[in-house]
């Protein structure tokens, strides 16, 4: 049985995932790349965006592919980087659809914790990688976790809007039923995409016009 530190209200429906075995072997992998060379994020940052954004204020996922591969850029949050780091090219991209969305000046800083705060979950769906390696870490079990981090969240939560950027993150997330929830679909946000539909989407005020519309406070982007 792993003993995982994650927030606990989250640990108390993810359990059954982390005793499975499947799991086990995913920590030991994690465990030795730790231990063998440069990995990000920050070991105690790896369920960050779990221990940010409690079950009981859940709003929104955004899903993410894998963490970012640079020094000093992932910190357990996707598509977010820490203060005084530069924007990657999605974040920039991210930050300039909210501003032609919804009015909120482009921020000083990547940091989308005050996204989490405000119930945004900001899911990658591998959660570690090796220093400059993309998608080094893919295939390990990473991918069954946060599957079923969508699946719990689909089975017990009605009224969350997911942002599905990209043809992975709609694959993902299309356990959500689009019935009880509202399901933003566009192009990824990279510079190879984010022309193509990405830019115009609106899908920051269209998620708050239906929070607003079933009672819920709308994100401040």
């Amino acid at each position: 049985m792993a003993d995982v530190r994650i927030a606990e209200d989250w640990k108390a429906i993810l359990q059954e995932e982390f005793d499975k075995p499947y799991f086990e072997e995913l920590v030991s992998f994690v465990k030795e790349e730790y231990s063998r060379g440069t990995v990000y994020p920050a070991g105690r940052n790896i369920f960050r965006a779990f221990d940010r954004c409690p079950v009981d204020k859940l709003k929104v996922v955004i899903i993410g592919q894998d963490p970012y591969h640079g020094p000093g850029q992932a910190n357990g949050l996707c598509f977010s980087v820490g203060e005084g780091v530069p924007f990657p090219p999605s974040l920039r991209n991210i930050l300039q659809e909210v501003r032609d969305d919804v009015g909120a000046p482009i921020p000083l800083s990547g940091e989308l914790e005050r996204w989490a705060e405000q119930g945004v979950l900001l899911l990658n769906a591998v959660l570690t990688v090796r220093a400059h390696e993309a998608a080094s870490h893919a295939g390990h079990g990473w991918e069954q976790f946060t599957d079923a981090v969508v699946r719990a969240i689909a089975e017990r939560k009605e009224g969350i809007v997911y942002m599905l950027w990209g043809s992975y993150a709609q694959k993902k997330g299309s356990i959500a039923d689009p019935s009880r929830n509202l399901i933003l679909k566009a192009v990824h946000p990279s510079p190879l995409s984010a022309y193509r539909g990405f830019f115009g989407c609106k899908h920051f005020s269209a998620a708050n016009a239906y929070l607003t519309s079933i009672g819920k406070e709308p994100i401040e982007w």
